[in-house]
């Protein structure tokens, strides 16, 4: 038998070094369900690990169902964490067609509006035909808007495009965010899971981020609730009071003011506001 002994030949490495990714794969697995979508570079500068290497850990996910692959990086599967949105749609419906039925009276021909993901704002778009408004122009990266107003004579349709998420019917990630910055909006309708005293809240960073882009290109944006979300918080600060353009909700100003909201009458477009502008008029 040959003796190598001298040659100083180190043994291949055991199994168990595959172990020492797992407190890894936790922390990114973390990260992503916070974010939602994470791109390449943004998973290694997280992490701190080599491009090839966070490769591994993502199919490492990917294997395990806790992620799914997307163009240049990562995302929660939403079609496993996300109630889908035929599911939300019916949710509180009385109050998502209150919401829309103030806001129709705010579009007025010529202008360029933004239609968020969600139900609320959905109901809004499913509004729109019957109380058609000429020469609008609506924006939106939530596809069941897009196909509720696309047959509307003197509507025009431009859709967002990125990451399709297919329970949430919607485009989300850095390129749905690129493409925003082709457009200035007059109007944006924009939806979020709650409002508490301190502010807005939504379910995920990466929507978040898109929505204060959206913002920053309007006029105007405006935020529209029903009255189930009033009190809600959720993983993800959006927004202060004072950041917020317009609050569109069906909640009348004296359950606003018990859940500790209080906002300018020019910001508060509600029942209780519109029955006001109605006698004024």
């Amino acid at each position: 038998m040959v003796n190598l002994a001298h040659k100083n030949i180190r043994p291949p490495p055991t199994r168990m070094v595959h172990h020492l990714g797992r407190p890894r794969h936790n922390e990114l697995s973390r990260l992503i369900r916070l974010h939602s979508y994470m791109p390449l570079a943004e998973v290694c500068r997280r992490v701190q690990v080599s491009a090839a290497t966070a490769r591994r850990d993502l199919a490492a996910l990917v294997k395990d169902h806790r992620i799914k692959r997307s163009y240049g990086g990562a995302l929660v599967d939403f079609d496993r964490r996300f109630p889908s949105f035929s599911q939300r749609r019916h949710r509180a419906l009385g109050s998502k067609r209150r919401v829309a039925k103030i806001t129709l009276g705010l579009i007025q021909p010529g202008m360029t509006l933004f239609f968020d993901v969600g139900t609320t704002v959905y109901t809004i778009a499913e509004a729109l035909p019957a109380h058609p408004v000429t020469e609008v122009t609506t924006v939106t990266n939530n596809l069941p808007v897009a196909e509720a107003l696309a047959e509307v004579k003197g509507i025009g349709v431009q859709i967002v495009g990125g990451e399709f998420l297919v329970r949430q019917s919607a485009f989300i990630g850095p390129q749905a965010e690129r493409c925003l910055g082709l457009w200035q909006f007059d109007l944006a309708f924009l939806g979020a899971e709650g409002m508490t005293s301190a502010g807005l809240w939504n379910s995920q960073a990466d929507i978040m981020t898109f929505q204060r882009k959206v913002a920053g290109l309007s006029q105007g944006a405006l935020w529209c609730l029903d009255a189930s979300k009033l009190g809600r918080n959720s993983s993800v600060f959006l927004l202060p009071w004072p950041r917020v353009d317009g609050l569109l909700t069906d909640a009348t100003s004296k359950q606003l003011a018990r859940a500790g909201i209080v906002l300018d009458p020019e910001r508060l477009f509600n029942s209780t506001a519109a029955s006001k502008e109605g006698r004024k008029s």
